[in-house]
């Protein structure tokens, strides 16, 4: 099996961003001075500068958040104030793209739950900076959703794997699909203008 390091090398020609997800944390180990337990492991395996971060490319600004903290999907203080602090320093006009594990809003998660808790929050932020063009994008549902609330757009983006995830209904589960959506994947194109495009490509097994 190839290790990450190898697996990595087949990517080599492209920037690789990642964000924590909820499993990506081994929190059941048996010690936790386990080197392997807890977050400080993956954002080293995954040479992440920190559990949160942002960056700067081709005049967007990418602001990746770490959302498993109390509560499930929500942001710790210290976070908190960073974000504030991110979004402060942003020109108006600013193209911002969002990413988190859960959704911090979404419509699937009026049925089956599962977004941020906190997202009354992060939407009331988000509305105290309209003056800039921001997205967000999620996943952890592992179904295809999009909402729009004052102006901000939130995309669900489906898994790859999101068949095994739960029971889903009996003729979506014998398709591979999860309730109403199949595995896939998304492509995202970002525009000059501060706007993108968001598309899901199911595929079947």
């Amino acid at each position: 099996m190839e290790d990450l390091g190898e697996l990595r090398n087949n990517f080599k020609d492209y920037d690789l961003y990642s964000c924590l997800g909820n499993h990506d944390m081994w929190w059941a180990a048996p010690d936790k001075t386990d080197a392997m337990y807890g977050k400080e492991y993956v954002v080293k395996q995954l040479n992440m500068p920190s559990r949160y971060y942002s960056f700067e490319k081709a005049g967007w600004h990418f602001i990746v958040l770490d959302s498993n903290n109390d509560n499930a999907g929500s942001l710790d203080e210290e976070q908190r104030k960073w974000l504030e602090n991110e979004l402060d320093r942003m020109t108006e006009g600013a193209a911002v793209l969002v990413m988190s594990h859960y959704p911090i809003l979404g419509v699937s998660t009026i049925p089956y739950g599962g977004c941020h808790t906190d997202s009354k929050y992060i939407t009331k932020l988000f509305h105290k900076h309209r003056d800039k063009k921001i997205h967000c994008i999620s996943g952890h549902m592992h179904l295809v959703d999009t909402a729009v609330y004052n102006d901000v757009h939130y995309y669900c983006n489906g898994s790859v794997s999101g068949f095994w995830w739960g029971d889903g209904d009996k003729d979506s589960a014998a398709k591979g699909w999860y309730h109403e959506t199949p595995p896939g994947y998304t492509i995202i194109d970002f525009f000059d203008d501060g706007t993108l495009s968001n598309i899901y490509y199911p595929h079947t097994y």
